[in-house]
Parts: structure tokens; sequence; C-alpha cells
């Protein structure tokens, strides 16, 4: 897929809860498809101190007015000052990155799994999959429920489920902890995930167990997009040590030495 750098106008940021924010960005020129579990790469150009450009999982496609909606989580200094960006400012991208979740078959039952800035992926899958909403599952794991963005909008399209470490909404712990995942994995066809590592090492270890097709998409410095600055390497069983921008993110649970 061709891969374009253009400047994209800001025309909402809308602020979630304490660390997440929504940008949703108006392309000048028709969309190509983008599909769940790719990224764009955004240069941070308000510091003079960040030179890298930052990987942002897409939430959201409205290809009527050719805006793509990202989910920003503040997790360093390029998510916090690209949280500060107003209405009306230019936001260079590079896009469509990576390569996308398998598209899950018509009578697919799946699981989608997210924590951390992982929701986006899940969220924008959970919408555009084609499935019916009995047939989507969709697990969510937070610290608290202020940690929890508002998913109101994506609800028509499946089944919605909620961790917390503290208890304070949905079922208390990590998300392996939810009986839908716990005792219910070995109903579904295929589970997706995005979030962080253990939690997604542990989330493949148990469907390797429960024999379920199972992909992780890794989140990673992917500065460059292209496979050149070698920020993001993974280990994989049939290629060897790979970038996650090129080959990834998204990768079946087979092809990564980890230890399941």
């Amino acid at each position: 897929m061709k891969k374009a750098v253009k400047d994209f106008l800001l025309v909402k940021n809308t602020q979630l809860n304490h660390d997440n924010f929504r940008l949703d960005l108006r392309s000048e020129e028709p969309l190509p498809e983008i599909l769940p579990g790719q990224f764009v790469n955004v240069e941070i150009k308000k510091s003079t101190e960040i030179f890298l450009r930052r990987p942002f999982s897409v939430l959201d496609i409205d290809y009527k007015t050719n805006t793509i909606s990202l989910l920003v989580k503040i997790l360093g200094r390029g998510s916090k000052v690209l949280t500060t960006y107003k209405a009306g400012d230019k936001v260079s991208m590079i896009y469509p990155l990576g390569k996308s979740f398998t598209e899950p078959e018509k009578d697919d039952k799946v699981l989608l799994i997210g924590g951390g800035s992982g929701v986006a992926p899940m969220l924008f899958l959970a919408k555009i999959c084609g499935l019916k909403p009995e047939q989507v599952h969709v697990l969510l794991g937070a610290r608290s429920k202020a940690d929890h963005v508002d998913v109101s909008e994506y609800l028509p399209f499946g089944q919605y489920y909620f961790t917390t470490e503290d208890g304070s909404l949905g079922e208390k712990g990590f998300v392996t902890h939810h009986p839908v995942f716990k005792e219910k994995l070995g109903e579904f066809d295929k589970v997706y995930t995005c979030g962080p590592d253990a939690m997604m090492k542990s989330i493949a270890g148990k469907a390797k167990d429960s024999n379920v097709f199972c992909e992780v998409s890794l989140e990673n410095m992917m500065a460059c997009g292209f496979g050149v600055c070698l920020c993001c390497v993974e280990k994989t069983k049939g290629k060897g040590n790979v970038c996650i921008c090129t080959e990834g993110p998204v990768f079946n649970i087979k092809e990564l030495k980890w230890q399941v």
C-alpha cells in the first residue's frame, strides 16, 4: 500500500479523561483505505527537543469528510505536546503504515481485548469488522474507572466488558481475570488484542493453550515507519529479527518468539 506524507488540519481536540485525548484530523485529499491495526506516524513540530515521529493507532475513519481520528494517551513528552495542539493547527503524518488485523470470517465469534492506548484499534475493529453485535465481544482494561475512555459511540457494534485494577468499574483485576476470558475463551474463533506486552503475552499463552487463533498488535517506538531506524525490532520464529513497523505491528502469536 502506497504511503503518503501529508499535513492534516486538526479539526477537534477532545479531552476524554485526565490523560487521554481524541484528535480528529482532516485531509484535503481523499483518504486511502485504512484498516484496524494500521497506524500513522506524527511529527511533533511544536517541540524543538523532539526529533522522532510518534506512532499512533487509528481510532476511526470518516471517508466522507476525509478525517482520521487518533486516541492519544499521554505517555511521554511527544504525546503530551501533541495533546496541547489546537483546532486549526497543521499536523504532519505519514500514513497508512503497518499491517492490519486479519479480517474475521462472517460466522466467527471474536473477542477483542484492549488495554491502555491499545483500546483504539479494538474499537475501530469492532466498528468495521462487519459482524453482528452479538458476534463481537470487547474486553477493555484500565487502572480505574477514571482511566477508561467513553465508548458510547461504539456500543452498537458489540458486547462490552470492563476491568479495573481497583474494582471501580466492571471486574476487579486484569483483563485475564474477567470471566469472558478466563472461563469462555474456548468459545471464540478468534482473539485480537493490543496493549501492554505483559497483558498480550498472558493472553497469547492462554489462547495457545485453548487452540484459539490469536493476533497481537505490538506497541513500540516506531519512529520512521519504513524499517530504517531499527527502533522497533522484534524476534520472530520464521524471519529472525524484523521491524515491527513493516512486518507488523500485527502478528499471529505463532510467528513470535514469545514463551507461549
